[in-house]
């Protein structure tokens, strides 16, 4: 059972099944909704399609072919330590967290690369198709992210007596993300929690004997 569950092979693992995961449900919400078509789930969970062209959450600083560029060199940065943490036997872990932020860049870079050639564009009143005859709505390195899990868990207003904020209305939590995101979350998060002190350790082994 060691030996059928290697640190690399559940590496690979968790890169495919993530990938593969956060692909599905965006290609189901770009071919059967409609551009901020929202559904709820429940009051604090809603599927909100929208789309963007900056990075996790919506954010959008810089331009778009320096976003991909970025996302791309990244992830090769990320898979290379990923390489080599493996192949030096860090802590299992510690490979997991590593893998799933690595899957979530490489989702988004999936959906910014070739999203605006596979799909056209999604609209109030169309819904985007698979290859479409027309062609896509963007080139290659100019696709859209696609996102839609959205969690207003609290949703109300300031009190009036609050300076500045005070009768303003109030979202929490407001962002709207995918899957891909909430991989890069977790992996950061439990990669905090649990190996801050061991992430500078594993830096400095695998630098030292590259």
């Amino acid at each position: 059972m060691g030996k059928l569950f290697t640190k690399g092979r559940i590496a690979l693992l968790i890169i495919f099944s993530v990938l593969i995961i956060d692909q599905i449900i965006k290609v189901w919400i770009k071919t059967h909704m409609y551009w901020h078509e929202s559904r709820r789930v429940a009051d604090w969970f809603y599927i909100y399609f929208t789309e963007n062209n900056g990075m996790a959450f919506g954010i959008e600083v810089f331009g778009k072919l320096f976003l991909t560029s970025f996302r791309i060199l990244a992830v090769a940065v990320i898979g290379w330590f990923l390489y080599k943490f493996v192949k030096q036997g860090m802590k299992t872990g510690f490979i997991i967290c590593i893998a799933l932020i690595l899957t979530g860049a490489l989702g988004n870079i999936i959906d910014s690369v070739f999203y605006g050639v596979l799909f056209n564009e999604s609209t109030h009143a169309q819904i985007a198709s698979f290859m479409p005859e027309g062609g896509g709505y963007a080139p290659f390195f100019y696709g859209k992210v696609v996102d839609m899990f959205y969690f207003p868990i609290i949703e109300t207003n300031w009190p009036e007596w609050m300076p500045f904020i005070g009768g303003n209305h109030f979202i929490f939590f407001s962002p709207i993300f995918n899957f891909a995101d909430a991989a890069i979350s977790c992996g950061i998060i439990a990669l905090l929690l649990f190996y801050s002190k061991y992430l500078n350790e594993a830096y400095h082994a695998v630098t030292k004997k590259s």
